[in-house]
């Protein structure tokens, strides 16, 4: 995922049932103040996310998010905020994935539940 290493964008373990990942606070990823872009935390959260769903995919298949709700609880200054991306639902046509993320104080940063489509290949 090119667009995951340009934004810094880390994992730390991947598995179908549970996905980590780590964005670090940097001045290019922020707006007015300091505070770290809403997008870019969604940004984060929706790769996360996209990587849970895709090891829950059927073999040969591919998938691409249709649909995303966040809810954002607390800006981010400084520090790492972190990513737990867990399958909500795996069916034939989607997959659906919270992500949760937290700051380095464990305190909740923002919730994204997004819709992943189940795409065959072929």
């Amino acid at each position: 995922m090119p667009f995951a290493g340009q934004t810094g964008i880390t994992l730390d373990t991947a598995g179908p049932d549970e996905v980590r990942g780590r964005l670090a606070w940097a001045p290019e990823l922020c707006t007015v103040g300091g505070v770290m872009h809403g997008g870019a935390l969604m940004a984060f959260a929706d790769t996360v996310g996209a990587v849970c769903a895709f090891l829950n995919l059927p073999p040969g298949a591919t998938t691409s998010t249709v649909q995303s709700g966040t809810n954002f609880f607390r800006a981010v200054r400084s520090g790492t905020v972190t990513a737990v991306s867990r399958p909500l639902h795996v069916g034939r046509s989607t997959i659906v994935v919270r992500t949760d993320l937290h700051d380095d104080e464990q305190r909740p940063v923002a919730s994204v539940t997004q819709t992943q489509s189940v795409l065959s290949a072929g």
